[in-house]
């Protein structure tokens, strides 16, 4: 690869990894050169996929080894399961260490992992093989948020004082994979797999553009989950047969809530409220985001998109996610989410982490971020078990496993 384009190498094959292909297609300095999957199938697929949009000669390889081994791989993008993401990390810096192969970035997707001690042992070792890293979450990138955070501050917070409440909230009717139900395969239920966006998004919106996250400091923290839906006996059965859970034994929460007081640089408070849900039923995935100040205030929803299409009972087709991801219906009205993989972010985030790795920035996001982030998560999953506000950190969190990963959560 000449030293002007990072050549990527993607580890995971499925509809993230898929998103960010996508993304790519808007981005220089880079081409996709290569795809490790567990499912050797599904890599050949995925590679198949990035040559169709023109991203380079993209080639499945049997092994993370060989992949970071090919001179022509300068980067990898970590965008494997949950549970895998250990064995990952593990055999990447090995081949870096060993002398294997050389990477100039590797860019994690988002949970960097499934606890505080995960989390910790990743960054120790990519770290230890010398790899410059970047956390993705698209959210961060999006264009509404990105460009509402940066207006907000300049001309409201400028003259009349910083932003105190945010709000973020990420909504769709269930994921599409079985690991991802499975609380002891992903880590726990739509806390885990989501609130990570949230989060993170009130954090950023209530941190001024270009100051370190760290600057706001969380000092409480409110957690609350829940099994609205899929606990139903009629939702329990028909979850156990598409995606073979079963949620009436072992379940994972569908709903969470997160509120977090940070102390601001000024010694201030301002407040973070998140929610996730599986349970929400609607065109599709529904994002969005609100940011309040002493005299103003900004709002995001992804599905007032600007387009919205109408089809009759008359109308007759194959159900899919054209219209929007996620999308629950082919009739009535429909919101189009024109470009998902811009509108989320995606296309903003991979071009930032590409210019990264090339030396041409620095990481907005790393390893340390994600890091934070599970500490959060973690932090609402033990306040949620306790029924009770936790200063934060609360005491145990480097070792703590939520209930709903151990198989132990019992949903009132």
């Amino acid at each position: 690869m000449h030293a002007s384009r990072l050549g990527i190498g993607f580890v995971g094959s499925g509809f993230n990894a898929r998103f960010h292909m996508q993304g790519m297609q808007y981005v220089r300095d880079c081409e996709v050169l290569g795809v490790w999957s567990p499912n050797a199938k599904n890599a050949a697929s995925a590679a198949t996929y990035a040559r169709e949009l023109e991203l380079g000669a993209c080639k499945a390889y049997k092994s993370i080894t060989d992949m970071v081994a090919d001179p022509a791989i300068d980067a990898i993008w970590l965008n494997g399961p949950n549970q895998a993401r250990i064995e990952n990390v593990e055999e990447i810096c090995a081949a870096v260490t060993s002398g294997k192969g050389t990477l100039k970035g590797i860019a994690c997707e988002k949970p960097l992992a499934r606890s505080v001690s995960e989390a910790k042992a990743i960054v120790k070792m990519v770290e230890k093989a010398g790899i410059m890293h970047g956390y993705l979450e698209n959210q961060y990138f999006s264009p509404q948020v990105s460009v509402g955070h940066n207006l907000i501050w300049k001309r409201g917070a400028a003259t009349t004082g910083n932003p105190y409440l945010a709000r973020a909230a990420e909504e769709h009717s269930g994921p599409h994979m079985p690991w991802f139900w499975n609380g002891q395969q992903q880590g726990g239920g739509v806390l885990n797999d989501m609130m990570c966006h949230s989060i993170l998004v009130v954090r950023q919106l209530l941190t001024a553009p270009g100051a370190p996250l760290s600057t706001l400091i969380p000092r409480r923290v409110t957690g609350q989950i829940a099994s609205l839906k899929f606990t139903r006996k009629e939702y329990a059965a028909q979850l156990k047969k598409t995606m073979g859970v079963d949620y009436l034994k072992s379940p994972s929460e569908d709903f969470a809530s997160v509120t977090i007081e940070f102390e601001t640089p000024d010694g201030r408070i301002a407040i973070g409220e998140a929610t996730t849900s599986w349970s929400f039923v609607g065109p599709g995935l529904r994002l969005s985001a609100e940011l309040l100040g002493p005299e103003y205030s900004m709002k995001w929803n992804s599905l007032e998109s600007g387009l919205d299409l109408f089809f009759s009972r008359a109308v007759r087709g194959k159900t899919g996610e054209d219209i929007v991801e996620k999308q629950n219906a082919e009739v009535g009205q429909m919101p189009v989410v024109v470009n998902e993989a811009i509108a989320y972010g995606y296309e903003a985030e991979d071009r930032h982490f590409v210019r990264a790795f090339l030396g041409k920035a620095k990481p907005a996001l790393t390893f340390h971020d994600g890091l934070d982030v599970v500490r959060l998560l973690m932090t609402a999953y033990m306040s949620a078990e306790q029924g009770k506000t936790l200063e934060f950190p609360p005491r145990g969190i480097d070792t703590f496993v939520p209930q709903v990963a151990r198989g132990t959560w019992k949903p009132r």
